[in-house]
């Protein structure tokens, strides 16, 4: 009977339900705007405006952390390779020497030759692999000639320091060949860094371009009120120590002793040295900030210090972990003109105080030398002052 059962319609079973082809296709449409309803929290997921100016920021002290680490390699690479060209002159100088030593003897055994002598010291001498091996296969040292021995011997020293110089110059090579891999590495980085800074921003639209500007200002104004505060804790701290000053010496003159403190003339000799720093800042405000740059068109942070202090006649290191180690560390409440405010825990950013809670710096990519508050990035980030002579 089977045979006489009429075929079902096209369709699928919802819950029981016989459905048509229809139905199954508004089952289908509904199913997609489901998923699209559930997808939507998915696009809207992007970072807020705030994680994206701390992400970029982020993605800055790590291109400027990967720029000091550039510096380092480039300077040990520059001094890498001056020694590696002394060495190769070294060795190039020596084995002249060496062949000319060479000659000397090759001489000897000519003559030995012409004149049919028995003993041909200076040929079995040139013919072995090594002079020990000459010496240790022969006894025919104490029958050589004053000449002979002498020639030998400065042979022997020549071959001796041309071989050690030459092992040094191989090994140098190897070291350049490493620092040159560092300088490479950290060249990559900084420039890896600045792209996917540069890519987020180029993300925004301009309604969230004027808002991360308006954050910027807040953190500016913020930190001036911090500046101005700082200010005026030094400035009464400055009239404290003054008065103390006044009235010691206002004792030691009624003692009989009109001697200054011994203090002053190195603090006047500071204040020379770091009016100079300032002045040759002050010039470079508004030349960018370029990574790896020393000047005198564009700076990194630590290339911006190092010039300025160059022009007060100091010599600061290249880099910011090594600059904070170039002078003396004082309170940020004790800071003066001139004196390196380094930044964040793993020191790699610094500016150059001028007082009143403010420096001079060069911030970061993309930016130009500027006068700014200490407090730029909040108080946490400052890591220590370092006074450098």
């Amino acid at each position: 009977m089977a045979s006489h059962r009429k075929s079902r319609p096209a369709g699928t079973r919802v819950a029981g339900i016989r459905t048509p082809a229809l139905a199954t296709a508004a089952l289908t449409s509904v199913a997609l705007l489901s998923q699209s309803a559930n997808a939507a929290p998915e696009a809207d997921d992007k970072p807020s405006l705030e994680e994206v100016e701390k992400k970029v920021d982020d993605l800055y002290r790590q291109a400027e952390s990967a720029t000091d680490k550039y510096n380092s390699a480039k300077e040990k690479t520059t001094k890498q390779r001056k020694r590696v060209d002394t060495l190769l002159d070294d060795v190039a100088q020596r084995t002249q020497k060496l062949n000319e030593a060479r000659e000397e003897l090759g001489s000897f055994a000519a003559a030995q030759y012409r004149t049919g002598a028995s003993a041909p010291d200076t040929a079995t001498f040139l013919l072995a692999d090594t002079p020990q091996d000459y010496f240790d296969q022969t006894q025919l040292m104490d029958r050589m000639t004053g000449r002979q021995k002498v020639a030998v011997d400065d042979y022997v020293t020549q071959q001796s320091e041309t071989m050690k110089k030459r092992q040094e110059a191989t090994e140098s090579l190897e070291t350049l060949t490493d620092t040159q891999g560092d300088l490479k590495t950290a060249k990559a980085t900084v420039q890896r860094k600045l792209a996917d800074a540069r890519e987020l921003l180029s993300k925004l639209t301009a309604e969230e371009k004027a808002r991360l500007a308006a954050i910027e200002r807040e953190k500016q104004q913020e930190a001036a009120r911090k500046a101005a505060e700082l200010a005026r804790q030094q400035a009464a701290q400055q009239k404290a120590q003054e008065q103390a000053a006044q009235q010691q010496d206002s004792g030691s003159s009624s003692a009989g002793s009109g001697t200054s403190s011994s203090t002053a003339p190195a603090d006047s000799s500071y204040a020379t040295k770091a009016e100079k720093a300032l002045a040759f800042a002050r010039a470079q405000i508004g030349k960018p900030y370029v990574w790896g740059a020393v000047g005198p068109g564009s700076y990194d942070c630590s290339g911006l210090t190092q010039a300025a202090w160059k022009a007060a006649g100091v010599t600061l290191p290249r880099t910011t972990y090594d600059q904070v180690n170039a002078g003396t560390t004082v309170s940020l409440a004790d800071a003066q003109p001139g004196d390196l405010v380094f930044f964040y825990d793993d020191i790699s950013h610094v500016g150059i105080y001028i007082g009143n809670g403010m420096m001079i710096h060069a911030p970061k990519p993309g930016a130009y030398v500027r006068e700014e508050s200490i407090y730029y990035d909040g108080q946490s980030a400052i890591h220590s002052v370092v006074r450098p002579a």
